[in-house]
């Protein structure tokens, strides 16, 4: 059983919650534990590229994904409903991670002692 699961479900931009669920899971790595990504909802935005934060005057996220490796952060998912129902395809995203189907997510879920949900 893996140790924890990190959803993402709010946008890159508007809020911090992106950031606090990366750091969440660059710290949680730090220490030794595994982490799992799932981005689903409107969290699949934050797979995009050329988003532009600073217009609104906020942080990115992009360059923390990009140092998700570095932490051997590796199992990374994204909900191919969520991104259907946004027009959106896995080819179009910004970062390599595996879709997972609605009938997968339980199983998922289930083999995480901890998630947390943002």
């Amino acid at each position: 059983m893996s140790e924890l699961l990190i959803i993402f479900r709010k946008p890159p931009i508007g809020t911090s919650w992106a950031r606090e669920a990366i750091d969440l899971a660059l710290v949680g790595a730090a220490f030794g534990q595994q982490a799992t990504l799932l981005f689903m909802g409107d969290g699949v935005y934050q797979l995009l590229s050329n988003q532009q934060p600073d217009q609104v005057e906020q942080k990115g996220t992009q360059a923390m994904m990009k140092a998700l490796p570095m932490y051997d952060i590796d199992q990374v998912f994204v909900c191919e409903k969520s991104l259907s129902e946004r027009g959106l395809r896995a080819n179009l995203l910004d970062f390599e991670c595996q879709s997972i189907s609605q009938a997968s997510l339980q199983k998922l879920l289930n083999s995480h002692r901890q998630v947390f949900n943002f």
